[in-house]
C-alpha cells in the first residue's frame, strides 16, 4: 500500500538564500507572494534558511534529552507557575488541550471526517516542557510575568550558549519569513516586524518521555492551535506531530534536511483579519514513532521525544487588530451584518446589539493571558498565588504502572474539567484510549490544574 503523502509532499520549500543580507525592498516580489498565499491556502510553510545550521539543532536535541532525563525532583527546581510557566519548565499534566473544553473546537473537530480526523485526548498532555526567552524584551511593560528573567538550570553550564544560539537563529528566520509575508499581503513590509520588536520570543521545546508513554496512540498533545504569531519547527528525531491544513486534510510532518516547518498562530490570524487562520496540530505516538524508539534503544540512544520549537509573538503591550486592507474587510463585513440585522428587525425580527467584531483590538499581552487561563497555565499560577505558595508547583504525572497502562492512561483530569469535556464518542473522533485517565486516578497528576475549571468558553488556543 502507497505511502501517505506527508508534509515534504504536499507543501512546497521557500528558499530564503537569495534575501540574506539584503533589504526587504530588494526581495523577489514573486517569493513575497508565494509565502503569502501558501500561509493562506494551508497555514504552514516550508523555509531553507542557510544561516539555520543542522548541527545546532543536534547540539539543542542532545542538551534537552539530558535535560528531560534528569530525575523529576531536578526538573521541578526549574518551575514557575507563579509566572504562567512562561519561563522554566512546565511538567507533564498541567497543559489541557482546547479541544476538550472550547466548543468551537469541538464543532471543529465533528467536521473532520475519515483519515483526517484528530486523535481525541481524554486528559491533559502528557508532554513536559521548557520555556527559554529569546530576543531582547522591554525595559518597561504592563506585562511583567510574560517578560520574565529566564531560568538557568545548574547543571548545565552550556545551557544558556546553546539556547540562545538555536532560540536566535530560529527567530531570525522566523524574522525574515514575517518582512516577505507582509511584503506578499500588500502591507507595506515591516508591519510585522515591527509588531516583534522586543516580543516574549519564546525557545519552548517539549520532552516527551517515550518509555512511559510510547503506546501506540497516545496523546503527546491534543489538537490545539498556537496562540503567539509564528511557530517555528526543526527537526525532531521522532515522529509524530500531524498538522491540518486548511482545506481539513491531516498531514504527518515530515521536514526535509536543512529545513524548518512555519505554522500560522492565533496573533497572525488577528492581524490579518482571518485571512490566514492558525494553523492545527498534534502530537501522538504512531508506527513510525516506535519504530524510531526502537532504534534509538538499539543504539543506545535517549527515547525522549523533544520538539524543537520557537514561538514568536508580538510585543505585550503592541495592540492585535487587523492591518491595512484587513482592517477595511473587516469594516465592510460588520456594515454587511448591520444591514441583515435591520432588515430581519424591519421583517419582525430583532436588531440585536450591533454587528459583531471578529479581531477587535486588544493589547497581545491580554490576549495571551486570557489563552495561558484556557488552557489551565494562568489559572495555577493565579491560584497558587492565592494560597500563599505562588513559588511552589504541582507534582508531574507519574509514569504510568503496566496496570494503568493496559486500561489506557495519561495525565488525570481537573474534575471540573472533566466535567465541562463531552463524551469523546459524542464528538465523532478517533483514537482517545492511549490517553484515558487509569481508573483510580492518576496519581499525582490529579493536582496537576490546582483543581481550577478550565470551562471558560473563551474561544481561544493551546500551545
Amino acid at each position: 500500500m502507497a505511502c501517505e503523502p506527508d508534509s515534504a509532499d504536499v507543501l512546497p520549500v521557500f528558499d530564503l538564500t537569495s534575501v540574506v543580507d539584503k533589504s526587504l525592498d530588494e526581495a523577489d516580489p514573486e517569493l513575497c507572494a508565494s509565502i503569502a498565499r501558501c500561509l493562506h491556502e494551508t497555514g504552514c510553510l516550508i523555509v531553507r534558511d542557510p544561516r539555520v545550521p543542522a548541527d545546532h539543532n543536534d547540539r539543542f536535541l542532545d542538551l534537552l534529552e539530558a535535560y528531560f532525563g534528569q530525575p523529576v525532583d531536578r526538573k521541578m527546581e526549574d518551575c514557575r507557575p507563579g509566572l504562567d510557566y512562561q519561563v522554566g519548565v512546565t511538567p507533564c499534566g498541567t497543559e489541557v488541550p482546547r479541544c476538550l473544553v472550547d466548543t468551537q473546537m469541538q464543532d471543529q473537530l465533528r467536521r473532520l471526517k475519515g483519515g483526517n480526523r484528530a486523535t481525541m485526548p481524554t486528559g491533559a498532555d502528557l508532554k513536559w516542557r521548557y520555556m527559554w526567552r529569546v530576543g531582547q524584551r522591554p525595559q518597561s511593560t504592563n506585562f511583567p510575568e510574560l517578560n520574565a528573567e529566564p531560568v538557568v538550570p545548574g547543571a548545565f553550564p552550556e545551557w544558556s550558549s546553546v539556547m540562545d544560539g538555536w532560540g536566535a537563529a530560529l527567530l531570525g528566520a522566523a524574522t525574515s519569513v514575517a518582512g516577505l509575508l507582509a511584503r506578499g499581503l500588500g502591507l507595506g513590509g515591516t508591519e510585522l516586524q515591527e509588531l516583534m520588536s522586543q516580543g516574549p520570543h519564546l525557545l519552548a521545546p517539549t520532552g516527551s518521555d517515550l518509555d512511559c508513554n510510547g503506546r501506540l496512540g497516545a496523546v503527546l498533545a491534543g489538537f490545539h492551535y498556537d496562540l503567539n504569531l509564528l511557530t517555528v519547527h526543526g527537526r525532531s528525531r521522532f515522529p509524530g506531530l500531524y498538522v491540518w491544513l486548511r482545506d481539513g486534510r491531516r498531514v504527518a510532518v515530515r521536514i526535509p534536511a536543512g529545513c524548518l516547518l512555519m505554522q500560522a498562530g492565533k496573533q497572525l490570524e488577528w492581524l490579518t483579519g482571518g485571512h490566514i487562520r492558525a494553523g492545527m496540530h498534534e502530537v501522538v505516538v504512531t508506527e513510525a514513532t516506535l519504530a524510531a524508539v526502537e532504534a534509538a534503544r538499539a543504539a543506545g540512544r535517549s527515547t525522549w521525544r523533544i520538539s524543537s520549537t520557537v514561538f514568536t509573538h508580538c510585543a505585550s503591550d503592541a495592540t492585535l487588530r487587523p492591518l491595512g486592507r484587513f482592517a477595511h474587510l473587516q469594516e465592510q463585513q460588520q456594515q454587511q451584518q448591520s444591514q441583515q440585522r435591520q432588515e430581519e428587525a424591519g421583517d419582525g425580527g430583532d436588531a440585536g446589539d450591533g454587528a459583531e467584531v471578529a479581531y477587535p483590538p486588544i493589547r497581545a499581552g491580554d490576549q495571551v493571558q486570557q489563552e495561558l487561563e484556557a488552557i489551565c497555565l494562568r489559572k495555577a499560577a493565579a491560584a497558587s498565588a492565592a494560597a500563599g505558595t505562588a513559588g511552589s508547583a504541582p507534582a508531574p504525572c507519574p509514569c504510568p504502572s503496566p496496570a494503568a497502562s493496559s486500561k489506557g492512561d495519561g495525565a488525570a483530569f481537573p474534575a471540573a474539567v472533566a466535567a465541562a469535556a463531552p463524551p469523546v464518542a459524542a464528538l465523532g473522533v478517533g483514537g482517545g484510549g492511549a490517553n484515558t485517565v487509569p481508573a483510580g486516578g492518576g496519581g499525582a497528576c490529579g493536582s496537576a490544574n490546582n483543581g481550577s475549571s478550565c470551562a471558560t468558553g473563551v474561544a481561544v488556543a493551546s500551545r
